[in-house]
């Protein structure tokens, strides 16, 4: 068991946070806003700290789950940053959705410290990691991988090293990729079933087993249906998401058009009033169209 310190505690990193802790590891929690923290260590056991830097003392192991690039950038550096407090030959880990810019920056920072940096996005969402079931992609150095991974299995189903720092972040930035584009093609069909008249739910079930069948339709099309998307993935993220795609995109020359027009409907989502609404909320953008 090592000792770990786990940094933000928001829908997915609370509950890997409770899997790492319930696996038998040392765990010592940070959370910008301090009463979460509180909350995790009155249900979890373990200990807070006020800053990423008291927290990865004496850490052999640093997980983070933020939100953005400047995120990560502020739970990593400064006097008060987790850098500051960890020891050589410690590993960070970082699950956060960022560019393969701000991975490889901080990698090379850690690694001036003798910090190994591994990036470990995940996918499978808030229900993924209520279960302990993420996928996670890594990239980074394949002894510091080595040393991680029994470590991140607590919340995993899957955990693969992609290749070298910023590979995971590029394996969950196909990830959305194609999200995107299956979530579009589902809101479609469902919308379009629902203009002919069709018993939505009786369709799923005849096209689910076939190759049209998809993770987002088994697992969305009921809610979709119900018009109900407070739940999941929200669309603020999302679009997080895919502007970074976007801008990798144009720095290595892929061509995404679909990508770029999904992000589009998800802004006229936003304007809907719907930026907290799960990623299946593009149905109602076709709804709302008439």
């Amino acid at each position: 068991m090592a000792k770990v310190a786990f940094l933000g505690l928001g829908v997915m990193g609370y509950p890997m946070a409770g899997y790492l802790a319930a696996k038998g590891h040392d765990v010592t929690v940070y959370n910008r806003t301090a009463s979460k923290a509180e909350a995790w260590v009155a249900q979890h056991g373990g200990a807070m700290a006020s800053t990423p830097a008291a927290a990865a003392e004496g850490a052999e192991f640093v997980m983070a789950c933020v939100g953005n690039d400047d995120d990560l950038r502020a739970v990593c550096t400064g006097d008060e940053g987790a850098f500051a407090g960890m020891a050589p030959g410690s590993v960070f880990v970082d699950h956060t959705t960022v560019s393969a810019m701000v991975t490889r920056e901080m990698a090379a920072e850690g690694a001036d410290r003798g910090v190994a940096f591994v990036d470990a996005p995940v996918s499978g969402g808030q229900a993924g990691a209520e279960n302990g079931q993420l996928v996670v992609m890594c990239g980074g150095d394949q002894a510091a991988y080595d040393r991680a991974e029994p470590v991140i299995d607590a919340y995993a189903k899957m955990c693969k090293r992609m290749g070298d720092t910023g590979a995971g972040q590029l394996t969950k930035m196909v990830n959305q990729i194609c999200i995107a584009g299956l979530v579009q093609g589902l809101s479609e069909g469902l919308h379009f079933a629902e203009k002919a008249g069709l018993d939505g739910r009786a369709v799923v079930e005849v096209i689910g087993g076939g190759a049209a069948g998809s993770w987002q339709m088994m697992n969305r099309y009921k809610t979709m249906l119900d018009d109900e998307f407070e739940h999941g993935f929200a669309v603020n993220w999302m679009r997080k998401d895919l502007a970074i795609c976007l801008a990798t995109a144009d720095e290595n020359g892929a061509s995404l058009p679909v990508t770029a027009l999904v992000d589009q409907f998800y802004k006229d989502v936003q304007k809907l009033g719907g930026g907290r609404w799960d990623t299946s909320s593009l149905i109602k953008r076709l709804r709302a169209m008439g």
